[in-house]
């Protein structure tokens, strides 16, 4: 696999209050309406030069050759979604976060510290808002760099030094609640974002310090599940930027039923965890499974 080291700005673009949004419509209904918003964002960020590196639930990670390519995909994206209004009715926000610097390409992935700080940046994001960073803005063109202002200073972890934070206007107008953003959908400050799952007797965490399980019926599998219609390696769950991401990899097939009692079935797919529930590898619910696992996010 070949390995290049280059400068790129990484740009994350997440929807906004995804949570609420399942439990207001159901999931069924907040994952059609997740998708056709990705689906916007996608292609802006084509039609910008971006290169899609990863989805991440609700949310995508992509490069950009440069600074001012990736600021014109940002405000791009931001007055689509505004434009087409994916929910209908139903308000639907997105937050950027962009970084600029050296990354490492890896196949069809990236690396490195430029990649970290982006997810920090868009994690301090709130609904409607553009947030980067200083060593962007130094790159942009002049004519550009008018529309950024500094508007924190921060640290991350792992920083020595704290960071500049810009906030970059893409509005034709500039208004009060741009600047400021909205609160209601900022991600909340000091969450523990720990994901726990029991079977049986045994209990798992998912947080810092351990970011991903398989579940199957190996004996190699963090989660062993003694079950006929399990596959071998049959799920993963990893904490992928904050968001607990299940992704199938089974001949049957995985089932999620969330505290709602809506019921998820992945084929090959993935899907973000939230609140709490249930997974039943390979056998529907309505099949009444006896090897369950539960699962709850706080």
């Amino acid at each position: 696999m070949s390995t290049v080291q280059k400068n790129a700005a990484i740009l994350f673009a997440d929807i906004s209050g995804s949570t609420a949004l399942y439990d207001k419509l159901g999931n069924q209904q907040a994952l059609q309406l997740v998708a056709t918003t990705l689906n916007i964002l996608t292609h802006e960020m084509t039609a910008h030069q971006g290169v899609l590196i990863k989805t991440i639930g609700d949310e995508i990670m992509c490069a950009f050759p440069d600074a001012a390519t990736a600021i014109n995909a940002a405000c791009a994206m931001h007055r689509a979604v505004e434009m087409q209004r994916p929910g209908g009715e139903q308000p639907v926000y997105i937050r950027i976060g962009l970084h600029y610097g050296e990354v490492i390409f890896e196949g069809s992935d990236v690396f490195g510290d430029t990649v970290n700080v982006a997810a920090h940046v868009t994690a301090i994001t709130r609904a409607r808002q553009i947030l980067t960073t200083q060593a962007l803005v130094e790159t942009l063109p002049a004519p550009m760099r008018k529309h950024a202002h500094q508007v924190m200073r921060t640290e991350f972890r792992g920083k020595e030094e704290a960071t500049d934070v810009y906030q970059v206007s893409w509005e034709r107008e500039d208004t009060t609640s741009t600047r400021i953003g909205m609160r209601a959908f900022r991600k909340p400050t000091g969450a523990r974002n720990e994901l726990v799952l029991r079977y049986r007797q045994q209990v798992i965490t998912l947080s810092e310090t351990r970011k991903s399980i398989v579940l199957g019926r190996g004996d190699d599998c963090d989660l062993v599940i003694r079950d006929k219609l399990a596959s071998r390696q049959h799920a993963r769950i990893e904490d992928n930027f904050g968001k607990f991401l299940l992704t199938d990899h089974s001949v049957n097939g995985t089932f999620i039923r969330f505290s709602d009692n809506q019921v998820i079935h992945l084929s090959h797919q993935q899907i973000v965890l939230h609140g709490a529930g249930m997974v039943s590898l390979g056998l529907a619910f309505s099949e009444a499974p006896s090897e369950i696992i539960e699962f709850i996010l706080q």
